[in-house]
């Protein structure tokens, strides 16, 4: 990389400021799942030390983490639901801090996205009663995703009221904020579209029927522990997991309503994933939200230094969200500030039980060594 590359990134590593959380420089690790955390869902030393190894990004997004047990997504899957996941998260927020880094908790009910045998054997909750087509990981293996419970609105509320306490948790637990996920096909984002929301009550219907619960959940977040600590993350037209959203101007409506509504809070960050985050949907949709927004290109390919200095030195985001490259770059900050080659991820290993492949990547001052 040549010094005239570097110097025309500059921009990228300035401070910023997302709500209350100063950031020191605009490299986001992305929320990713990793399934270290066994059964007890409880980050041990693992998972604390490959959170301390990324504080020079940033800030960090945690994985998504269940705020009920039976939100759980993933065998392996981190919880905030008890005092010892709490303890949990609290030493990972001190190793984080400890490095002078950021950190925000992402979370995320499951909605239909998991199975009595992740979920030990709990209901499985969705808008409305329709089954992914497909089959999910589970401790006996692959199985066909069940039909879902539809949610009714009083059980709704309680779900909420899991929103709130789970966010109040992980205040406690030190974290700099949270991420609620409203994206790729779980609960949220179920009722945000009408392929998975056929309900015919306040929580369906309409658009703005459809944003109502995200919108209740996020309103109830900010008021609980202060909207300048709380980040969104939406996936407009990500069509995953059954959540299809093929229609523009339906998409419009619906985000649209929600970020219209959320806009007076003052929340920290509107965190979007989607392939064109300079196209009219998203730079729409940001403008609707009126604050900072997070781009993330999505998972089709490993956004590069070149994607994210161009997305932040042509105003289309504030800060930008890396997933596979800070995966494989602990030090991806320094990386890309100084022009530095960096190490390539290991798929094979992004959903193993150990060390390889999640605290054993090297930094460039190893790489020297």
């Amino acid at each position: 990389m040549t010094s005239a590359s570097i110097s025309e990134g500059k921009s990228l590593f300035r401070p910023v400021s997302l709500g209350d959380i100063e950031l020191a420089n605009r490299v986001v690790m992305a929320p990713l799942t990793r399934m270290r955390s066994g059964p007890s869902g409880v980050p041990g030393d693992l998972v604390i030390e490959h959170y301390r190894q990324r504080a020079s990004l940033g800030l960090i997004v945690t994985e998504g983490v269940y705020p009920s047990h039976e939100s759980q997504a993933f065998v392996g899957q981190p919880g905030i639901v008890t005092d010892e996941q709490m303890l949990g998260w609290r030493r990972v927020a001190d190793a984080v801090h400890a490095q002078a880094g950021r950190i925000v908790m992402q979370i995320v009910h499951a909605g239909r996205v998991t199975h009595p045998d992740v979920n030990g054997g709990r209901r499985i909750l969705a808008p409305s009663a329709i089954a992914i087509s497909g089959e999910g990981h589970t401790e006996k293996g692959k199985q066909p995703y069940p039909v879902p419970q539809a949610l009714t609105a009083a059980e709704a509320g309680t779900v909420l009221e899991d929103f709130v306490a789970a966010s109040r948790r992980a205040i406690e637990s030190g974290m700099d904020g949270v991420e609620i996920h409203a994206a790729n096909g779980y609960l949220l984002h179920e009722f945000l579209a009408p392929a998975s929301n056929r309900r015919t009550d306040r929580y369906g219907g309409t658009p703005t029927n459809r944003a109502r619960f995200a919108l209740e959940v996020v309103t109830a977040v900010a008021t609980a522990i202060g909207a300048g600590r709380v980040g969104l993350r939406i996936s407009p037209e990500r069509n995953i997991k059954d959540v299809l959203e093929p229609d523009r101007d339906e998409v419009l409506a619906t985000y649209g309503r929600l970020l219209d509504h959320l806009r007076p809070l003052g929340l920290a960050y509107l965190s979007v994933l989607h392939e064109e985050l300079q196209g009219r949907l998203v730079q729409e949709l940001r403008r609707r939200f009126g604050g900072k927004l997070m781009a993330n290109s999505g998972s089709l390919s490993i956004t590069s230094r070149e994607e994210a200095v161009r997305l932040i030195e042509a105003a289309y985001a504030d800060v930008v969200a890396v997933g596979r490259a800070a995966i494989a770059n602990p030090d991806l900050a320094e990386r890309w500030q100084g022009g530095h080659p960096e190490n390539e991820p290991r798929p094979a290993l992004f959903y193993t039980a150990g060390a390889e492949g999640y605290t054993d990547y090297p930094t460039t001052q190893a790489n020297r060594a």
